[in-house]
């Protein structure tokens, strides 16, 4: 989720229900965060605690540097990421990578629990591929280092985001270890949580592209677990203020040029999870300024066409 997960649309999934968030994966290498992107994944003191730093790299001594210098900023966890499968990632030997090798593995679980006082977390994947699924003895080693908690994508590293998650790795390392394992993948609705939680008997969910656009999943899967029933789907003035809460934050944050570049991703996906949603979201890429975006935004709650949205979805939701 780098390039997602920035604290902008963090905030506004806290707001909604996520108990959790994590940063941007931000590299090991400390030498390289005087960069903009960089600086914009490092601890942000304003955001809600806990606060969850995510490193990514494939030298123990680098990620424990790197882990330390992340609590003396304000970090409150350390998340280790061994979960990404992008090439420019795993090129390094880092991200799901790592997977192949359980003895660097266990070196640089060791090195960074031992560098910090902080909960140190960790992401996987099921295994290498689907030949060698060996996320039970990854978690095994985990647990051993003092890892506190572990989120798995049902899915290994060779099958990238093809297919379909498969569960039955997950229920098979919650059995084997004693941590709490947070389960991953496909997860995108109501009934998606509630399966996967009953199939792995996981302690909780991550969720990730399913909240793209649907930040209101995290308020409904909560809703249900504790209710056992579904929460009406959001009305249009609340999709509306979601949506100018959002886009003020991208603004505010990234200022007006970079800010308008990357609302057009953030707000797409809003809008192209709606009927007609692509037509939307063309109008919206052809905005030019932050002005025209708030404008934009805020007239679709007195356009007919996003009127008749609204009924369809609540329609097809009954």
């Amino acid at each position: 989720m780098a390039g997602v997960t920035d604290l902008p649309f963090r905030a506004i999934c806290r707001a909604l229900g996520a108990g959790l968030t994590a940063s941007e994966m931000l590299t090991a290498n400390t030498q390289l965060w005087h960069t903009h992107k960089s600086r914009q994944r490092l601890p942000d003191l304003s955001e809600a605690q806990p606060r969850s730093v995510q490193i990514v790299g494939s030298d123990p001594a680098q990620l424990a540097d790197a882990a330390r210098r992340g609590v003396a900023l304000g970090a409150q966890i350390i998340d280790i990421n061994m979960g990404c499968p992008a090439k420019k990632v795993c090129s390094q030997a880092a991200g799901s990578a790592l997977l192949a090798d359980e003895s660097l593995v266990a070196d640089i679980l060791a090195a960074v629990v031992n560098a910090v006082g902080v909960p140190v977390t960790l992401k996987i994947r099921t295994g290498t591929d689907p030949q060698n699924r060996n996320g039970v003895r990854i978690a095994r080693i985990a647990e051993d280092a003092g890892i506190q908690a572990l989120a798995v994508h049902g899915r290994t590293r060779a099958c990238r985001f093809n297919g379909s998650a498969e569960y039955d790795t997950i229920a098979a390392i919650v059995a084997r270890v004693s941590i709490p394992v947070f389960a991953n993948g496909d997860i995108n609705c109501v009934e998606s949580a509630a399966a996967v939680l009953r199939h792995t008997r996981a302690a909780g969910l991550m969720i990730g592209r399913g909240a793209l656009g649907n930040p209101w999943l995290f308020r409904e899967i909560n809703h249900h677990l504790h209710y056992r029933t579904k929460r009406p789907q959001p009305d249009l003035q609340d999709i509306v203020a979601v949506l100018q809460t959002h886009l003020r934050a991208i603004h505010d944050y990234y200022g007006e040029h970079l800010g308008v570049r990357i609302a057009r991703k953030h707000i797409g996906w809003y809008l192209v999870r709606l009927p007609s949603g692509e037509t939307l979201r063309q109008q919206f890429n052809t905005l030019l300024c932050c002005t025209a975006q708030n404008d934009f935004v805020e007239s679709l709650s007195e356009q007919t066409l996003f009127e008749k949205i609204i009924r369809e979805r609540r329609d097809k939701a009954a």
